[in-house]
């Protein structure tokens, strides 16, 4: 593509709505939050309803907001697939009380946190000129692991026109390609419209490339393959200079940062970071430099203001980083940030004090989902489109007004304010959801994307 900055580009944010079997089961090991947190009773509409909240916040202060259905749960067909017969009602009391891990599982709704869903690349940056995607395998984890399929053809029907948009197949689900998506990849930009630099980062090299084995975490796994992201980007047509490749710290990851945007964001030109973020900090960032076609302006954090565990627990680096018109940005936090003293005072005294674009800090309550594990960059996947393109979309996707009326409705119909792992067993809580999902289709306008609507089609 051309050098030239194309002004109608703008970022979308697409949110992943909170499921009806929003729970707590403690699924995702070396996510401190979810791990700490298994068994504790959920509140599902009020989840819904705080994901809807910040979306609605964010459209009014100008940005555009866009909103990805959840997956149908719980995925009976694959109990099924795992052996457990008979109806319905049969294979949930068989999985409550053979495997209950097995039933979590296939109740999750961490299809809510769709910075995990794809990995995006802008027509700006691609050489054939449109919009590539390719959805996370997510095959590090079995209740992830799931998704693809129903995310592929969530995306399919999203982004459908052929001539703007390319969807790629998700990468093979073997440990080599473990790909978690966009929560370990960043695009950075002078502007949204100018061509970009992708920063993937990863945490383990599968077939030991390069020499000499990395440093590896010693507690949690690493979930990136270098393998994958590199995939990614040959999928999408990117060259070497318009790629940087980056190990995540094997500190970091013992630390419970399971996802590079546990320890960083960016946006724009802006790489916000924690000191511990990367093995090779200089190399990074000195790799950045070379590619961008404006100056990278980073913003470090170093260990001495907030430590790894003060960056977990709050979610800093979690944080949504939005660009202004005005060359500005926004950060927007989750409430735990106010509540940590160190973090709190090193958005006032470090970020909004200092000589960085960083101009305004937004708290906002996520609780429910901080609670699995997903802060505010968790929940949305960025994706940067053209005016053309954004007329292209397919279905009733880009919120306004009547749309987050009507979904906050439909939350309110549909979803309970009480839910515990026991109770996922409920065939009632089986049928609500999908009565809930139906419904939902109808209202995106996004046809028949779940299995249980295209059975025997």
């Amino acid at each position: 593509m051309s050098d030239e900055r194309r002004p109608d580009y703008r970022e979308v944010n697409f949110d992943g709505l909170v499921g009806p079997t929003h729970n707590y089961a403690g699924l995702a090991l070396g996510n401190v939050a979810s791990m700490s947190h298994g068994g504790l009773v959920a509140n599902p509409k009020e989840a819904a309803l705080q994901g809807l909240a910040k979306m609605k916040a964010l459209m009014e202060a100008g940005y555009l907001q866009g909103v990805l259905p959840p997956q149908q749960r719980p995925d009976l067909g694959a109990l099924r697939a795992l052996g457990f017969t008979g109806s319905d009602e049969r294979v949930l009391a068989r999985a409550a009380g053979e495997a209950p891990q097995l039933l979590r599982a296939v109740c999750s709704a961490s299809s809510m946190w769709t910075a995990n869903a794809a990995t995006v690349t802008p027509s700006v940056d691609a050489p054939d000129g449109r919009l590539h995607l390719t959805p996370a395998n997510l095959q590090s984890s079995f209740h992830r692991f799931l998704e693809p399929a129903t995310t592929g053809r969530v995306l399919q029907a999203i982004f459908r026109d052929e001539s703007r948009f390319a969807l790629h197949p998700a990468l093979p689900a073997t440990p080599a390609f473990s790909d978690e998506g966009a929560a370990n990849h960043t695009r950075l930009a002078g502007d949204h419209g100018e061509p970009g630099v992708h920063l993937y980062v990863y945490g383990r090299e599968a077939f030991g490339w390069g020499g000499e084995s990395s440093p590896a975490p010693k507690r949690f796994p690493a979930r990136q393959t270098r393998e994958a992201s590199q995939a990614v980007a040959r999928q999408h047509g990117l060259a070497d200079h318009q790629v940087v490749f980056a190990q995540q710290h094997p500190e970091a990851i013992d630390a419970g940062v399971f996802h590079n945007d546990v320890i960083s964001v960016g946006n724009g030109p802006v790489l916000l970071y924690h000191e511990m973020a990367f093995l090779d900090e200089a190399g990074t960032l000195e790799a950045l430099r070379e590619r961008m076609h404006s100056p990278l302006i980073p913003v470090r954090v170093p260990v001495e203001a907030v430590s790894l565990e003060d960056a977990v627990g709050s979610y800093l680096f979690n944080s949504q980083l939005l660009s202004n018109p005005d060359g500005t940005m926004t950060l927007v936090v989750p409430g735990e940030c106010q509540e940590n003293e160190s973090v709190w005072r090193t958005l006032q005294d470090h970020l909004l004090a200092g000589a960085n674009p960083i101009g305004e800090v937004v708290v906002k309550d996520v609780k429910q989902s901080m609670r699995n594990g997903g802060g505010p960059a968790c929940l949305r996947l960025r994706v940067v489109l053209g005016a053309e393109e954004r007329a292209a979309l397919a279905g009733r996707v880009l919120l306004d007004d009547a749309l987050h009326d009507e979904l906050t409705a439909w939350v309110e119909r549909h979803y309970r304010d009480r839910l515990a792992p026991e109770e996922l067993a409920d065939p009632a809580l089986a049928r609500e959801s999908l009565t809930a999902l139906d419904e939902l289709s109808r209202l995106l306008e996004i046809g028949s994307v779940y299995p249980f609507q295209r059975e025997g089609a």
